[in-house]
């Protein structure tokens, strides 16, 4: 007999006509398990970077810090040599990061101009002659570049004026040209972390402000006869509060004015 009382899984005394309670624990996890997989859906997958290993397009000054590459053409980078100079590397397949040869070091100098390193420790320079080498043991104006963007795309500038770009005669890297053209567009990829990209926005906040305080109005007023009751004020204050960055409170006081709200009394 004992060996059939063993079988039998031992709970708490449930009496007739309660209910099971659930535990606190397990809602609390499911509520943190429903939030991230909300977010996860809100995700925006790089697939660019995808095709080039992970490294990410740099669209702002501020993202080029860190391990780098400079693109040109589809998935070619900027190859250092050990003498000095610089070539385009071999096109790279689907999925395949630059190499080892192809990865710098890029260090901000100010919010518009930054430096490049190369794996043998120079610092990218532009020469009067516009060949473009790597022999600097240190920064000085000649080893800085402005990344200029307009329009999605983006150029390297250096501080003779003349833009960064790869000669099709021999495939060296240069700087020969004051204006843009297709030779002198680049692509800095970048592979240190980035923040997720996810959508914070608020649902009750999509919309125009009338929309806005609608949501807010659905969201936390109870609705004993099924009424909507929405401030008859003025909505041109709601404008004025989101310029101040106010609006939340200017929503707040408003309900606030309004018998049927729960949570501003």
């Amino acid at each position: 007999m004992s060996s059939e009382y063993d079988r039998v899984k031992v709970g708490k005394l449930v009496l007739k006509g309660e209910k099971h309670k659930k535990s606190k624990k397990r809602k609390k996890e499911k509520e943190h398990k429903d939030d991230k997989d909300h977010k996860k859906r809100k995700v925006q997958v790089d697939e660019d970077a995808l095709k080039h290993g992970g490294w990410w397009q740099a669209k702002l000054t501020s993202e080029i810090t860190g391990p780098v590459a400079i693109q040109f053409g589809e998935n070619s980078y900027v190859k250092a040599l050990d003498n000095g100079l610089f070539t385009l590397g071999a096109p790279h397949r689907n999925g395949e990061g630059p190499d080892p040869e192809e990865i710098f070091t890029a260090f901000p100098i100010n919010d518009r101009k930054v430096s490049f390193k190369s794996g043998y420790g120079k610092y990218l320079k532009i020469e009067k002659d516009g060949i473009v080498t790597g022999r600097s043991e240190a920064v000085g104006s000649l080893e800085q570049w402005e990344p200029v963007f307009e329009d999605g795309k983006m150029a390297l500038l250096s501080d003779l004026g003349f833009f960064m770009s790869i000669d099709p005669e021999d495939d060296a890297c240069v700087a020969l040209r004051k204006k843009v053209t297709s030779l002198e567009i680049c692509v800095v990829r970048c592979n240190n972390p980035r923040e997720t990209v996810v959508d914070e926005e608020p649902q009750e906040e999509k919309g125009d402000l009338y929309e806005v305080e609608k949501n807010y109005v659905k969201k936390f007023q109870k609705f004993q006869d099924k009424k909507l009751r929405i401030n008859k004020n003025d909505i041109k204050e709601l404008e004025t509060a989101k310029e101040k960055g106010t609006l939340h409170e200017a929503l707040l006081d408003r309900r606030s004015k309004m018998k049927a709200d729960r949570y501003c009394k």
